[in-house]
C-alpha cells in the first residue's frame, strides 16, 4: 500500500514523482503527515520532501506520556541496482555518499522510510516539559502507588546508618 514502484517514478514527466502520506505509524505511537517528491536520477531515485505530525513518547524523568511535535526534511538516496558489486564488502563512507542499496527490488517503501525517519528524529533523552521535576514519584506516596510499575519499590527497606 505505501510501496512505490520505481517504473511509476521513471514513467513520470520529469521523472519525478509526488506523494502524500497522511497516516499512522502504531508502532511507535506517531501520526505522520508527509509531503515527498521521489525524483529518478539516473541510478539513484532520491526522496526529498517534509513531514509534520506528532509522537507520543513516555518522559524519562516522571514516566509520563506526553505529546512531542514533529517537524523535520528528509532527503534519502536509493540506489537500484546493487552497490555491492561496485564497491565491494568494505567501503569507507564519506559525507554525502550514504545511500540505501535497494537490492534490486523494483519498489521503495515509503512507510519504512518515515519509520526509520521519525525514530532517528527522537530526542535522546525524552523529557516531557522544562519543568518537570521527574522525581515527584518518590515524594508523592499516593501518584507511587498508582504507577503498577513502581509497585515493586514499595516493598523496599532503606535502613539508616
Amino acid at each position: 500500500m505505501y510501496k512505490i514502484s520505481i517504473d511509476d517514478i521513471e514513467q513520470e514527466r520529469d521523472k519525478t514523482l509526488h506523494y502524500e502520506f497522511d497516516d499512522e505509524l502504531p508502532e511507535i505511537k506517531a501520526v505522520v503527515n508527509a509531503s515527498l517528491d521521489l525524483i529518478s536520477l539516473g541510478d539513484v531515485i532520491e526522496v526529498k520532501g517534509h513531514v509534520k505530525g506528532s509522537i507520543k513518547l513516555e518522559c524519562d524523568l516522571c514516566l509520563k506520556e506526553f505529546e512531542q511535535k514533529l517537524d523535520f526534511d528528509i532527503d534519502e538516496m536509493y540506489a537500484k541496482d546493487s552497490l555491492y558489486e561496485e564497491y565491494g564488502q568494505e567501503t569507507e563512507l564519506k559525507e554525502g555518499q550514504f545511500i540505501t542499496d535497494l537490492n534490486g527490488t523494483n519498489e521503495i517503501d515509503i512507510y519504512d522510510l518515515l519509520y526509520q525517519s521519525v525514530i532517528l528524529q527522537l530526542p535522546n533523552k525524552k523529557v516531557c516539559g522544562i519543568n518537570c521535576k521527574g522525581d515527584k514519584f518518590l515524594r508523592d506516596d499516593e501518584e507511587f502507588i498508582q504507577d503498577e510499575r513502581m509497585a515493586v519499590f514499595k516493598s523496599i527497606k532503606i535502613e539508616k546508618k
